[in-house]
């Protein structure tokens, strides 16, 4: 249920600024909800929405370094860094040195990596089926959709 303020706001009629204000905070509720169960899900495996990330990332696009990882995913260096300690830490990832920049690390996905990403996608799943299972499949089309749209107009300029 949403909080008094929030459906205060939203319910602010011809204020646009608190209708605005509204939908974002709206948005950061669901946000919040959905990564806390899919945090929630993910953690007996020892990975977090992030970690997740990285390992679908790596599965879809093989051996990347760091940085290219960055540009995929847009998250900054030290949180990459991070991230990435986390599950060479686990045994989920491996550094390589790259082959064509013996400066450069290649990250890799190990088989306990692998074994960990299906389980995580069976968590995914389940988590996404709870978020997602009641709308019908073009709301849900929809809202990607409506999603997108807005993502590409949020991003700075």
């Amino acid at each position: 249920m949403l909080d008094d303020l929030l459906e205060r706001v939203l319910a602010a009629d011809g204020d646009a600024a608190a209708r605005h204000v509204g939908l974002g905070m709206l948005l950061a509720a669901a946000h919040s909800g959905s990564r806390t169960g899919m945090n929630d899900e993910l953690r007996p495996l020892g990975i977090d929405v992030r970690g997740f990330s990285m390992l679908l990332a790596l599965d879809m696009y093989g051996p990347s370094s760091q940085r290219r990882l960055i540009d995929m995913t847009g998250i900054d260096k030290s949180t990459m860094v991070r991230i990435i300690d986390e599950l060479e830490g686990g045994g989920l990832v491996r550094r390589e040195r790259a082959a064509q920049d013996r400066r450069a690390y290649s990250i890799t996905l190990t088989d306990d990596g692998r074994r960990t990403l299906a389980s995580g996608r069976r968590a995914a799943a389940d988590v996404g089926e709870r978020l997602f299972g009641w709308l019908r499949p073009d709301e849900r089309d929809q809202l990607v959709d409506l999603l997108r749209r807005l993502s590409e107009h949020a991003a700075p300029r």
